[in-house]
């Protein structure tokens, strides 16, 4: 005569008793990878072939699902960093100030895999000519020197300063930085603009400095600069990216690389900064007066490759409510 019961909710007809082991191998399971509930009382996996299914039972039989099987990971294709023609694999670029010893810069920039190195152009110390030099511990070979114009207030002083670093180690890459005040150490961007098209007429390549304004980040492209780069806070600051809608605005529109220069205190910074879409970041405070430079320096590393990956693999939308990442279907 057979009998009926209920198995995962839907009604099934049996021809003969059979036990639960019989009853599995039937529907084509691997009982090692299920669990099996008999009338709200779970079933030990070795009272399978015993035990014997009967009218009325009501059976679930469950398993673990997830969300699929992940493939294998490869980084995703990605353009390089290009700035006036060069390629670079590091998108990580730090500064050479603050150190307790040169020593320490350079293991910094070792463990942060830089390739650029922002430099300051400073007066020789007549009185002790032959003490350690920046270029006896990062060579300039290895490394991108990219003198800096940090302490400038007009385009002539960073015109002057910039001409003597050409002279001095021959370099055309160059970042402009020029100051509004001094409690701030924000960018006076109308004199940057200016000192902008000095520079370019001089034959520099020339990276600037900037506020997080949109429209003066494409005025400084149009004016011939090679990079863009506004700051996420004030220098040296540690607060973060403080406007990441104007960030993602000057990435959206700038066809040259953007660097967040200034602000980033710590790696979860440099993440977002680079899940924005910009190019690169620039830092120097956040790994120097870190408790351990070297440390951080790794932490950076990683965190600006992240970001770059998140960014490219792009973000879940934001909802309103919540979602289940857990099917329904099949529910107990």
């Amino acid at each position: 005569m057979g009998l009926s019961l209920k198995i995962n909710g839907e009604e099934h007809r049996l021809d003969d008793p059979l036990s639960v082991a019989e009853l599995l191998s039937r529907l084509g399971l691997d009982a090692s990878r299920i669990a099996v509930e008999r009338n709200l009382e779970i079933v030990p996996r070795s009272r399978y072939a015993a035990l014997m299914v009967g009218e009325g039972d009501r059976l679930e039989i469950v398993h673990f699902i997830g969300g699929g099987n992940a493939p294998s990971f490869a980084p995703p294709a990605d353009k390089p960093l290009v700035i006036a023609g060069r390629t670079y694999s590091s998108r990580l670029i730090i500064g050479t100030g603050k150190y307790k010893t040169y020593a320490e810069n350079a293991a910094a920039a070792e463990a942060a895999g830089a390739e650029i190195i922002t430099v300051a152009v400073r007066r020789v110390n007549l009185h002790d000519p032959g003490a350690p030099r920046l270029v006896d511990f990062l060579d300039p070979g290895k490394f991108t020197y990219l003198p800096n114009t940090a302490g400038c207030f007009t385009g002539e002083e960073a015109m002057r300063t910039l001409r003597l670093a050409r002279e001095a180690g021959g370099w055309q890459l160059v970042k402009l930085e020029v100051l509004g005040d001094r409690k701030t150490l924000y960018p006076d961007m109308i004199e940057t603009l200016r000192a902008t098209e000095l520079l370019v007429r001089d034959g520099f390549e020339v990276m600037v400095y900037c506020s997080d304004d949109p429209l003066m980040a494409k005025r400084l492209e149009n004016a011939g600069a090679v990079a863009v780069m506004p700051l996420a806070a004030p220098i040296g600051s540690g607060l973060g990216v403080q406007n990441a809608v104007n960030i993602r605005m000057i990435v959206e529109e700038a066809k040259v690389p953007v660097i967040v220069d200034a602000g980033v205190g710590t790696a979860s910074d440099a993440a977002v900064a680079m899940e924005l879409g910009c190019d690169a970041v620039l830092m120097n405070t956040a790994i120097a007066e870190a408790k351990n430079p070297i440390l951080m320096a790794h932490a950076m590393r990683h965190a600006v490759q992240a970001g770059r990956f998140a960014y490219l693999a792009g973000r879940m939308a934001k909802k309103r409510y919540a979602d289940p990442s857990s099917p329904l279907a099949g529910l107990i």
